[in-house]
């Protein structure tokens, strides 16, 4: 996977899809943007990410110390300001080492390595709504950067216990496999549970449905099964699973979706 070449392609495509797009159209992930909201989000993303990892080794911000985007008064600047946070995402992360530490806002993802590939399915998913958003037909994706974009999803935004939280097992279970035509077979395990515990920053207590990526033998309750980029469009809520298998109770896979959605919140 190109994560690099994917950040520059889906990034054209969004910004063709948004210019194309009526300046009144709603996002039909996100009903509460309008193609305004959708177009400023992915580059002010994009623009504190370029920040972040800064323009040359060791020249990266803590985001405390990102200053953020203005938001141009007129939304006909929007397309303008995209490009241009694109463009610098691009210089930031073209030639650098993966394994070159950053700040992130995940317990394991430290490294310019993470951001590359956090930014390609970034501009991925959103590039999708915007052709949604504009009426047109969804592009594909290279199978390699769908099953990626299902493992970022599964390994990313769903499983992870932090260390003051305690995961408890409910005898759920549900497997994700990659069974795609020509595409190579990837399969993830999971658990359901709750995720308790207190927050030490915060004091806040969290009790909520939770899933983790365990090794189980034998079969799981559930398995939900179909090309890469079908998993990847349905774990992000940009289509539903009508073109997916599901084998077991269907409602651990509307339960794995659920969850999901709490991670990307």
């Amino acid at each position: 996977m190109d994560a690099l070449a994917s950040i520059a392609r889906d990034s054209a495509l969004f910004l063709d899809a948004v210019r194309a797009a009526s300046p009144g159209a709603r996002v039909p992930a996100c009903p509460e943007w309008g193609v305004a909201d959708l177009t400023y989000h992915l580059a002010e993303v994009q623009s504190f990410w370029s920040a972040v990892v800064g323009p040359a080794v060791g020249e990266g911000l803590d985001p405390d110390d990102v200053t953020p985007l203005a938001r141009p008064a007129d939304d006909a600047a929007l397309p303008t300001l995209a490009a241009t946070a694109t463009a610098r995402l691009l210089a930031a992360l073209t030639g650098r080492d993966p394994s070159e530490p950053c700040w992130s806002w995940h317990d394991a993802g430290h490294t310019v390595g993470w951001v590359v590939r956090r930014q390609a399915h970034e501009a991925l998913v959103h590039r999708v709504d915007a052709e949604q958003t504009a009426g047109r037909d969804v592009t594909g994706a290279d199978p390699a950067v769908a099953a990626d974009g299902v493992d970022e999803v599964l390994r990313v935004l769903v499983d992870g216990v932090p260390d003051w939280a305690t995961f408890t097992p409910d005898g759920g279970t549900i497997s994700v496999l990659v069974d795609g035509p020509g595409e190579t077979p990837r399969s993830w395990e999971l658990a359901f549970g709750r995720l308790t515990g207190v927050g030490p920053e915060s004091g806040t207590a969290y009790d909520f449905d939770s899933a983790q990526l365990v090794d189980l033998p034998g079969s799981t309750s559930a398995q939900v099964a179909g090309p890469a980029w079908g998993l990847d469009l349905w774990l992000w809520g940009r289509a539903d699973r009508s073109g997916l298998t599901v084998q077991g109770d269907p409602a651990l896979a509307d339960r794995l979706r659920a969850v999901a959605n709490e991670g990307m919140q």
